[in-house]
C-alpha cells in the first residue's frame, strides 16, 4: 500500500458545486486519503485529485476502474447527488465497524438536513434476500477495496460493457462472500435539495425510459443467482392440468374495508363483464365501518352473482381476507384480483386472463395496468406492463424487482396449497414468488386494469418507518424464497 493511507474518497458528481462542498469538507478532516472524482466534466482547479470522466458513473468499466486503481485498505463511495457532511469521525466509524467485523460492505442511518433541522433517517438490515437493484444504503458506504480486487473475475458488468449496473455488480458479488454491514445510527448527514414524491419514485423502475437499465439489472441478477444456487431453469417449470372439481369457472375477489366511496364502482366494473363462462364475485368485507357494508349488502341482494363475506374474525389483514375467499364453497376455479379502489379497464378483462390460463397451462396470470388519479385521469407512468418479463427469466427476475404487475389470478387449486400470507402488503407477492419457483405464469402485456393513486391507497404518503417495514417485509419474502429454491435446486440434484 502507499504510505499510510486508509481511504479513497470516490465521489459519483452529478452537480460540480455539490461536489467541491463534499471535497471541501472531507479536507477538514485532516485525514490522511486519495480522492477520486467520477463526473462527466470537471471539477476546477482543485489539487490531490485524481479524475474518472465518464458519461455512466455506475458503469462496470467505471466500477472497474476504481477498484483497480485504489492504493487503500478502503474505499469511500459518496453519490454526491445529496451534499453530503462528512466528518473526520464518521469516516472513522466506518472504517472500525469494517474493521471489527472483517465486512465487505459498511453503511449507515444518516440524518436528513432541512433548514438546519436534523431528522433521522433510518435504514434497514440487509439480508440474502435484499437483491432488489434499489436496496437503500444512503449515500455513503465504504467498501473493502482488498475484498474488492478479490471478486472482480465475477463482474458481469465489465464482461458486457454494461453501463449502468456496475455498482450492484459490486455490491451483489461482494455480498457472496463477505458480509454487509448497517451501522443502525446515524454517522452523518444529508442537506437535502429536493424533494423525491414517494407514489412516484415506486414507479421509476418500470418508466420506459429506464427499460435499458432494467435489462442489465436483471443480468447482473440472474448471474448472482446462478452463482448463489438459487436460479431456475424454465425447463423446470411445471404445467397445470386443471380439474374440472368446481362449480364455477371464475371468482373475481375483492377484500375490503372502509371503501364506501370506490366499492360501488369495483363491484359494478366486476359485475359488467364479458365472458364465456360462469363466474362471481366474492366481497370480502373486513368489519368496515364507514357505510361499505351497506353497500356490499345491497348490490349482493339484487344480483346473485355478488356474495358478501364478514369473517367471523376481525383480526384479518388483506392476505386473510383472500384465504377467506379461495376456501369459500361458491369459489371458482381461478380466483381473479381487483381491489376496492380499482377498475377492470373494460367488459373483457376477466375472459383475457381465463384464456391465458388455458393457453399456457399456467398457475396465474397476471397482467398490466394504467396508473390513474381518482377521476381515472392518466398519470405518470401510464401503463405499466412489467415487459422485463420473460418466460425463461421471469420468475428469476421476480427476485429482482419489487412487485410483479396487476391483475394477479391464480388457478385455486394451488392457491390453497399455498395461501396467503396474513400481512396487508406483500401478500400479493409472497404468493407470486411461491407460486413461479414451481410454476408457469402468464403474463398479458396489454392494459386491463386501472389502478387508481390517491390519498386514500395504503402505500399513499407512507413515514420512513413505515417504508422501512414494508422494504423489509419484502427483503425476507426474498430471503425465505432464495433459500427454497437453493433446497430445490438441491434436491433435484440429487435426483
Amino acid at each position: 500500500m502507499a504510505d499510510n493511507k486508509k481511504i479513497t474518497a470516490v465521489i459519483f458528481s452529478h452537480n460540480n458545486e455539490i461536489t467541491k462542498h463534499i471535497i471541501s469538507r472531507i479536507n477538514k478532516t485532516n485525514l490522511n486519503y486519495n480522492t477520486v472524482v467520477i463526473s462527466d466534466v470537471g471539477v476546477g482547479e482543485t489539487d490531490n485529485i485524481s479524475f474518472i470522466k465518464t458519461d455512466y458513473l455506475f458503469s462496470g468499466n467505471t466500477i472497474n476502474k476504481v477498484v483497480n486503481q485504489a492504493e487503500t485498505p478502503y474505499l469511500l463511495l459518496i453519490n454526491a447527488c445529496c451534499d453530503v457532511e462528512l466528518s473526520a469521525e464518521s469516516i472513522k466509524t466506518l472504517i472500525s465497524q469494517s474493521e471489527k467485523t472483517n465486512a465487505g460492505w459498511v453503511y449507515s442511518d444518516y440524518y436528513d438536513k432541512k433548514k438546519n433541522e436534523l431528522e433521522l433517517h433510518a435504514l434497514i438490515d440487509y439480508q440474502i434476500g435484499s437483491v432488489r437493484d434499489d436496496f437503500d444504503f444512503g449515500y455513503c458506504y465504504l467498501v473493502n477495496a482488498d475484498f474488492a480486487r478479490e471478486i472482480l473475475h465475477d463482474f458481469v458488468s465489465v464482461k458486457n460493457n454494461f453501463l449502468y449496473s456496475g455498482l450492484y455488480d459490486l455490491r451483489l458479488a461482494i455480498s457472496r462472500k463477505y458480509s454487509v454491514i448497517r451501522i443502525s445510527e446515524p454517522v452523518y448527514s444529508v442537506i437535502s435539495t429536493y424533494e423525491t414524491d414517494a407514489s412516484k419514485k415506486m414507479f421509476e423502475y418500470v418508466d420506459p425510459k429506464n427499460f435499458e437499465v432494467q435489462i442489465e439489472m436483471e443480468k447482473v441478477a440472474i448471474e448472482h443467482l446462478k452463482k448463489v444456487d438459487a436460479y431456475l431453469d424454465s425447463s423446470t417449470m411445471k404445467s397445470i392440468n386443471f380439474k374440472n372439481d368446481f362449480n364455477i369457472e371464475s371468482s373475481i375477489i375483492i377484500p375490503v374495508k372502509n371503501r364506501a366511496n370506490t366499492i360501488e364502482e369495483a363491484i359494478n366494473s366486476a359485475l359488467k363483464q364479458k365472458t364465456k363462462f360462469k363466474f362471481n364475485i366474492i366481497v370480502v368485507d373486513n368489519h368496515s365501518t364507514d357505510g361499505t357494508s351497506t353497500i356490499v349488502k345491497k348490490i349482493a341482494q339484487a344480483s346473485k352473482k355478488v356474495i358478501h363475506i364478514i369473517p367471523p374474525k376481525n383480526d384479518l389483514e388483506i392476505g386473510r381476507c383472500w384465504n377467506e375467499a379461495i376456501f369459500h364453497p361458491k369459489c371458482g376455479k381461478f380466483v381473479v384480483q381487483l381491489d376496492s379502489d380499482d377498475l377492470y379497464s373494460d367488459e373483457n378483462t376477466l375472459q383475457k386472463i381465463i384464456d391465458k390460463f388455458y393457453e399456457g397451462n399456467c398457475a396465474m396470470v397476471i397482467g398490466s395496468y394504467k396508473l390513474t388519479d381518482y377521476d381515472l385521469n392518466e398519470i405518470p407512468p401510464g401503463i405499466v406492463d412489467h415487459r422485463e418479463w420473460t418466460d425463461d427469466n421471469g420468475h428469476n427476475n421476480a427476485l429482482r424487482i419489487n412487485g410483479l404487475g396487476a391483475p394477479r389470478a391464480f388457478y385455486t387449486q394451488i392457491a390453497r396449497e399455498t395461501k396467503f400470507p396474513n400481512v396487508s402488503y406483500g401478500e400479493d407477492y409472497a404468493m407470486g414468488l411461491a407460486v413461479s419457483r414451481q410454476y408457469k405464469v402468464g403474463r398479458i402485456f396489454d392494459p386491463i386494469y386501472l389502478c387508481r393513486r390517491w390519498k386514500g391507497n395504503t402505500d399513499a404518503s407512507l413515514s420512513i418507518e413505515k417504508q422501512n417495514a414494508n422494504n423489509y417485509y419484502k427483503d425476507s419474502l426474498r430471503t425465505k424464497e432464495i433459500i427454497a429454491r437453493q433446497e430445490l435446486n438441491k434436491s433435484k440434484a440429487k435426483k
